[in-house]
């Protein structure tokens, strides 16, 4: 991970070269389609759930009156789809115990 705390694509591949002993261009390449194979589902709008891990849930919203914060005029938001992530039970405790 870099100084400023956040996971990379790099870093996902790095410790797959240290920990399974693939070269770094495999682990690079086996990185690249986990995400894109989890990519191709959610845009067929399936969902992505990983054991232990958490899922990954498409949503549709309806249409809603928003508000301008500066202005306050109120403003028609269109319905769209949004992606949401929800943490497995597992993934709650191991953040929950480390503090």
């Amino acid at each position: 991970m870099d100084e400023a705390g956040t996971l990379t694509r790099a870093d996902l591949a790095e410790a797959l070269h240290r920990e399974v002993g693939l070269s770094r261009a495999d682990s690079a390449k086996l990185v690249e389609q986990i995400l894109e194979c989890m990519c191709g589902a959610l845009s067929r709008g399936e969902n992505v759930k990983i054991s232990g891990f958490g899922t990954f849930v498409l949503r549709d919203k309806g249409e809603r009156i928003g508000r301008n914060p500066k202005t306050g005029v109120e403003v028609p938001i269109a319905p769209r789809r949004v992606l949401t992530f929800r943490a497995s039970q597992t993934m709650r405790d191991r953040i929950v115990a480390a503090g």
